[in-house]
């Protein structure tokens, strides 16, 4: 007798619901912290997102104040596990937004701080040039617990598996007539 879909894929000796879990909750919780450390000085953030010299200053307005509160709220949905394949997407995309605005001040030499936890701006330029490999790595490990997230279909402890039960459900019992 073969076990339901719901029980292989939602079971607690799962792996990948664990790798699951964790990249929700390392890439929630640094959203979530970047976000906050930004929305209590929303001029600061201004401050770092136009040190990146890429976009024209009305854009680094609307980004520099609006960033903080994306972050906040993807953080969160990540962490309680809402819409988590959507919010892994839009994390990734976060990433890979930083990553190349990263890229671009250490390709043109630019010394700054990334801002991403605060404050931001122009700094030493060594320690800016041996700080970009290392922000673009943790970046580039944040975006693949975000592309991991957008692939999975079910989650472990999260507000989706209780939420979505029924969808998940059907999607499985529709999988395992296509395999017949």
């Amino acid at each position: 007798m073969s076990r339901r879909p719901s029980q292989k894929s939602g079971g607690i000796r799962d792996w990948k619901n664990w790798v699951s879990l964790g990249a929700r909750l390392i890439l929630g919780v640094v959203l979530l912290v970047a976000g906050i450390s930004k929305v209590t000085n929303l001029a600061a953030s201004v401050h770092a997102t136009n040190a990146y010299e890429i976009l024209p200053f009305h854009l680094v307005k609307i980004v520099g104040n609006g960033l903080p509160f994306i972050e906040i709220g993807v953080g969160f949905m990540l962490i309680i596990g809402f819409f988590t394949r959507a919010m892994g997407l839009i994390g990734a995309l976060l990433m890979l937004a930083f990553v190349i605005a990263i890229a671009s001040v250490w390709v043109r030499g630019i010394a700054i701080d990334c801002g991403c936890f605060g404050d931001g701006g122009s700094i030493d330029h060594d320690k800016a040039m041996a700080a970009y490999p290392w922000e673009i790595a943790r970046d580039l490990g944040l975006m693949a617990c975000g592309i991991w997230l957008a692939l999975r279909r079910t989650y472990f402890l999260a507000v989706d598996s209780w939420l979505f039960r029924p969808v998940e459900e059907i999607l499985a019992r529709q999988d395992t007539h296509r395999r017949r």
